[in-house]
């Protein structure tokens, strides 16, 4: 198993014992094993199989957890999972999916209504039900009834963050003496946000072998189907779909090109072969009267015989890229590599995992020429955030940091929540401390649309405001963006000079490709920042950029492409 997936056994029984009204401090400790075991650098079952080793060598980890997590890595369960799932419907987890529900709410449902289903959840909720219970109303049934909806809608979806793991993992399978290429297309070669499934395109004299190997993997839990060139499977404990193609050189680029997809811009692509006297298929470009091959082999051939140049597969989604390419206004797309710093991190000041030079090492192994330190302001007490008073000290401290010449230029930021009414949680003569201030918001989500977009144009108003962080919070796959005017607010960001935080994080990847657009038709500049709350989630740059580039972003959008001084400046000239 992977960290990630031992984590999320770990909070899922975090979750059955705050339903089952545990000791709290018990329940926290399964919470902090499970944030610690995602983080961790290494995999939690190479440790436990090293007889050298200890899993107690990881820090927060005693004795006790220790052998919780040696019981999921060997049965993908643990002991008091498994007793409270007896004692609570199967479905339990389901629930914790479900807006507006958290473990107590889950657990006083429970009490007084004895379901078992999403469908029971449902009908007392449409019963109005739900609202004669205590803390629970009107507002929060009308909530449910619509998370209920958006949860059937993206069942069985993954994060791209899972897809990725799981096609490296899995080319590592693939691999072998007579694979030339294992390449991977679908949705997850786009860049979308969340993927249904996963396809794999093998070539090679023994790519058939691949596919034996494919099926044969310990990790595969039900194989669907092997044919001659085919196999499907569902893969890992979340159960992807993972679909594995042996193709042959020959056909290898319109192969690529036609299970990238999406489905509009193919048949786009095959409507223009069909004008030119051309059919195109997956098996390759021929010309219609007969079975001569003009293109297959590679994808920019296929691309080039249609007359077009070649497409980034992020623009694919027939939205303007294939009249674009055909004018030749494509944009040249921002590339990981053009990225100078990272603007949004957190420290062990706050809730991050990692010390603010700890931070400042790994970016720069990465190559980063800077990087702003944005720990949480007051108002999130639980991640012990910033006061006024600390945050002076810490400005302080970075200026005495960067004297040092630490080999990296360090920001003194904050990421300071937007509260209620718009006004920011820190006074004007400690924001004005700092080199770089993000606005987010973390609570009262549920206002109304013309609530929240004052809320956030008040927030705009703050002279000392520079980005604005994750803009519509969601959370993928768990909530969903709170409702305001983007296109307004965006329109007053780009007058006010403020940045429009395109967040990296895997669980977020907010703002996504259609606002991005908008946001740059209305003249905004954006920053990519990874959020990151341990040095390894640097690296979550990439989905950062993956969105921008969906977005048809170039270098020039993007502040922190800029060399340091530059950057710096930028950061004085606000408007």
């Amino acid at each position: 198993m992977e960290n990630s997936e031992i984590a999320d056994v770990l909070e899922e029984t975090a979750d059955l014992m705050e339903i089952a009204a545990e000791d709290g401090f018990r329940v926290n400790s399964y919470r902090k094993a499970a944030r610690t075991v995602k983080d961790y650098p290494e995999r939690v079952v190479d440790i436990l199989a090293d007889p050298a080793r200890k899993v107690t060598d990881i820090p927060g980890i005693g004795k006790g957890l220790a052998a919780v997590l040696a019981e999921i890595v060997d049965h993908g369960s643990c002991e008091r999972r498994d007793a409270l799932l007896q004692k609570f419907p199967p479905t339990t987890l389901e629930f914790l999916k479900i807006q507006g529900l958290g473990p107590k709410s889950i657990a006083l449902i429970l009490e007084h209504y004895r379901i078992s289903t999403i469908d029971d959840l449902e009908r007392l909720a449409k019963e109005e039900k739900l609202r004669v219970l205590p803390r629970m109303g009107a507002k929060l049934e009308e909530k449910v009834l619509r998370s209920i909806a958006q949860y059937r809608m993206r069942s069985g979806r993954y994060l791209l963050s899972y897809a990725d793991s799981m096609a490296t993992e899995l080319e590592a399978v693939l691999r072998g003496d007579g694979v030339d290429s294992v390449t991977p297309a679908g949705s997850f070669r786009r860049g979308r946000e969340t993927v249904g499934d996963l396809d794999l395109l093998v070539t090679g004299p023994e790519a058939a072998a691949a596919l034996d190997r494919f099926v044969a993997y310990s990790r595969v839990e039900e194989v669907l189907g092997r044919g001659e060139n085919k196999a499907s499977a569902k893969v890992g404990r979340e159960g992807l779909q993972v679909d594995v193609r042996a193709l042959p050189p020959a056909s290898f680029g319109t192969a690529l090109q036609y299970f990238t997809g999406s489905k509009d811009h193919n048949v786009a692509l095959r409507t223009r072969a069909v004008r030119m006297g051309l059919k195109l298929s997956e098996y390759g470009l021929f010309r219609s009267e007969g079975a001569a091959r003009v293109a297959g082999e590679t994808e920019a051939g296929v691309y080039e015989a249609l007359g077009l140049p070649w497409i980034p597969p992020e623009l694919r989604e027939n939205s303007g890229e294939i009249e674009a390419a055909e004018a030749g206004r494509l944009p040249e797309l921002v590339d990981l590599s053009d990225m100078r710093g990272d603007l949004h991190m957190h420290t062990v000041a706050t809730d991050g995992r990692g010390t603010l030079e700890e931070m400042a090492a790994a970016a720069r192994d990465r190559g980063y020429r800077y990087i702003a330190i944005t720990d949480h302001s007051k108002a999130l007490a639980m991640a012990n955030g910033l006061d006024e008073k600390r945050v002076v000290a810490f400005a302080r401290q970075v200026r005495e940091i960067n004297r040092d010449g630490p080999g990296i230029r360090i920001f003194s930021g904050i990421e300071c929540d937007i509260l209620k009414d718009g006004a920011m949680d820190l006074a004007d003569d400690a924001l004005a401390e700092l080199d770089l201030v993000i606005g987010s918001v973390h609570s009262h989500m549920n206002q109304e649309s013309a609530e929240m977009t004052d809320r956030l144009l008040r927030a705009l108003a703050c002279p000392h405001l520079r980005v604005l962080g994750h803009p519509t919070g969601r959370i993928l796959l768990h909530r969903d963006p709170f409702p305001f005017d983007f296109d307004r607010v965006a329109a007053e960001a780009a007058a006010r000079g403020v940045w429009l935080e395109i967040n990296a994080s895997p669980e977020r990847l907010d703002l996504h490709a259609p606002l991005i657009r908008a946001a740059k038709a209305k003249g905004a500049r954006f920053t990519i920042s990874t959020d990151a709350h341990h040095p390894q989630q640097l690296a979550n740059m990439r989905y950062g950029v993956t969105m921008a580039r969906r977005g048809w972003l170039g270098k020039t959008d993007i502040v922190n492409t800029l060399a340091a001084g530059d950057f710096a400046a930028a950061l004085r000239k606000r408007l």
